[in-house]
């Protein structure tokens, strides 16, 4: 199938195949995504991000139990088309994005997660994306006091070098967000099963500095990422403040 160019950015994956595992004190026995968020699934806020930033079709990478999201989100929420690419055996992140890929019907697709929430303006990173050519471009944005997330290195666009996690007063994270040609991980050439941020990410920006770009966007917007007990009690409060319809 021939795959359209839009102007905006109107499609996006989102992973949704976590099992949880450390937040199975608070969440047991659902996909990671459906944690409960003061009444709803962690991810119908996600959901909520995306409508008003234009998406009109979701590609759900999902996984284990992936019937309880089905049940709950159907074809279609708000006016967007949901499609379900399910994983048979877990594929790692880059795996399951690559099968995910494969149900794209644009040339340059939206990436994001399905347990955090970066409120970015989709559209202004997808034209950072198409004005350069990038393969891949990434979010960026500046963390204050933090233990828990790798850093980035950058020289305006251009990654410098990927940087293990250590407390740190200051740095740049990757988000989690991304803008991808539809066939990027088709050129790869990797395993069924591989991870995305260790198979690609830390090895790519290296040897195509060019088509891999890191977009920082600032002001940061709101961040959450529920994968531990602390946040995800945070965003009991926090998500419903945001107002998302």
């Amino acid at each position: 199938m021939e795959k359209s160019t839009p102007t905006t950015l109107t499609e996006v994956i989102v992973l949704a195949g976590g099992l949880g595992t450390r937040l199975r004190s608070v969440v047991k026995d659902i996909p990671k995504p459906m944690a409960d968020i003061s009444g709803r699934p962690f991810l119908e806020y996600v959901f909520n991000y995306l409508q008003p930033q234009g998406i009109k079709r979701i590609i759900l990478a999902v996984g284990y139990r992936y019937e309880l999201i089905e049940e709950y989100f159907g074809t279609h929420y708000k006016g967007m088309e949901i499609v379900y690419a399910i994983e048979n055996s877990p594929l790692g992140t880059g795996g399951a994005i690559r099968l995910a890929l494969r149900e794209a019907t644009t040339e340059n697709v939206g990436v994001l997660n399905g347990d955090t929430l970066f409120t970015a303006d989709l559209q202004q990173l997808y034209a950072f994306h198409i004005n350069k050519t990038a393969n891949l471009s990434l979010a960026v944005c500046e963390m204050h006091n933090f233990d828990r997330y790798g850093t980035i290195e950058l020289k305006e666009h251009e990654i410098l070098a990927f940087r293990e996690k250590k407390a740190l007063e200051k740095g740049y994270i990757n988000a989690g967000v991304y803008i991808m040609q539809q066939t990027f991980l088709e050129q790869a050439h990797l395993a069924d099963k591989f991870s995305f941020e260790k198979e690609i990410l830390e090895k790519y920006y290296q040897t195509n500095p060019d088509k891999m770009l890191a977009y920082l966007v600032s002001p940061s917007p709101y961040f959450i990422d529920i994968g531990i007990p602390t946040d995800y009690e945070k965003a009991q409060t926090e998500l419903p403040a945001l107002n998302f319809a």
